[in-house]
């Protein structure tokens, strides 16, 4: 039972990793930050299409990685 979530734990590791990485930047760097980093902060910009399916993809996947390396601590203290 805990080699499976640990297996699950993996997916879900890689599966984080490679979303994230398939995403945009939000900003241009340092530059960004300074002079259009308001716009993003105060929602001006609003995802649309595949930018908001990696998203949520996003979250779902970090809750699924997050959920599953309670219970493999769990299964481990145990």
């Amino acid at each position: 039972m805990a080699i499976a979530f640990k297996i699950l734990l993996i997916i879900f590791a890689l599966g984080l990793i490679s979303v994230v990485l398939l995403q945009k930047g939000k900003s241009a760097g340092l530059s960004g930050a300074i002079s259009g980093g308001a716009e993003h902060l105060f929602g001006k910009q609003k995802a649309r299409g595949l930018d908001l399916f990696l998203q949520r993809l996003t979250i779902g996947v970090a809750i699924g990685f997050f959920v599953t390396a309670l219970i493999v601590a769990y299964l481990v203290k145990t």
